[in-house]
């Protein structure tokens, strides 16, 4: 989705929102519906605007039951893998701690969690969100699938090793306000799917929220990344919007070819890698006078 951030007035305006584009995506055929990060701060504009950002975060993680609700209602009703956006969410242990949590659905409700493991300045500095501590590999119908979240896809040593664990898919949900903030993102993805030999799907807010913080602003480009050889797109490129418009982005994927590539590609770089432990063991340090 390049999904458009707007402000409601009740939860059923965001929930009618969402069923919407989960049904044309239905009519599609499609089996992996993918939401961007934080596009549930259009729930923000439900309550007091006057509060600091960090209150207003807080408050946001208090719709986590209804969101829940309306995702497993709409997975089970549309039979599809809906991976939905992320959502501030209080740790349990710990409740004065918020997580930014990716939410993946399955076919019959069921669904797990993925915390953004790297905190951008805002989120830490500002919005005083914690980070998750731990990376998942989730099985599906279709194979294994890695979620990182925005920043996260620019730590190539998370979807290496979701690579090495065999996903095949990388999904990233992003939520980005400028145009270098984007194609930071937007770069470190398609790094991703070349190193690692898998797809890479990044999904992005568009549209403005100009009364809440952080996403008064958003630029985004929806797009499904490939590998870079002869099996794949021109330009490693499967599809992508035009940036800054509400659509949705709907590609096919071969994910035969991936397991081939990784095999019989041209060049084969999650075969050849080397681990990071095994790399630094190697390092010369040279003095030149």
């Amino acid at each position: 989705m390049q999904y458009f951030i707007r402000p409601v007035r009740e939860f059923s305006e965001f929930s009618d929102q969402v069923e919407g584009l989960v049904s044309t995506a239905a009519d599609y055929k499609c089996k992996l519906i993918v939401f961007p990060e934080y596009f549930t701060c259009q729930l923000i504009t439900l309550g007091n605007l006057k509060r600091p950002i960090r209150e207003q975060v807080r408050h946001l993680s208090t719709q986590l039951p209804q969101y829940i609700e309306l995702f497993q209602k709409l997975s089970k009703k549309y039979k599809a893998y809906i991976m939905a956006g992320t959502i501030p969410v209080a740790d349990e242990a710990e409740p004065s701690k918020i997580r930014n949590n990716a939410y993946l659905f399955g076919p019959s409700g069921s669904y797990d969690v993925q915390s953004k493991i790297h905190m951008t300045r805002f989120e830490n500095e500002e919005w005083l969100v914690s980070p998750g501590e731990k990376l998942k590999v989730f099985e599906t119908d279709f194979g294994k699938v890695a979620i990182t979240i925005c920043y996260d896809v620019e730590f190539p040593e998370l979807a290496r090793a979701a690579a090495h664990k065999g996903a095949s898919l990388l999904i990233v949900p992003s939520c980005t306000d400028d145009r270098q903030g984007f194609l930071r993102v937007r770069y470190c993805a398609h790094a991703r799917a070349i190193e690692n030999q898998m797809y890479v799907v990044h999904s992005g807010t568009v549209g403005s929220l100009p009364m809440v913080p952080a996403v008064s602003l958003n630029y985004g480009q929806a797009a499904i990344l490939t590998p870079s050889d002869f099996r794949f797109s021109r330009d490693g490129i499967l599809a992508v919007g035009e940036v800054n418009q509400e659509t949705m982005v709907i590609g096919e994927l071969d994910l035969q070819a991936i397991e081939d590539s990784r095999s019989r590609g041209t060049v084969l770089p999650l075969r050849d890698s080397h681990t990071t432990a095994s790399v630094l063991a190697s390092i010369e340090e040279v003095r030149l006078a």
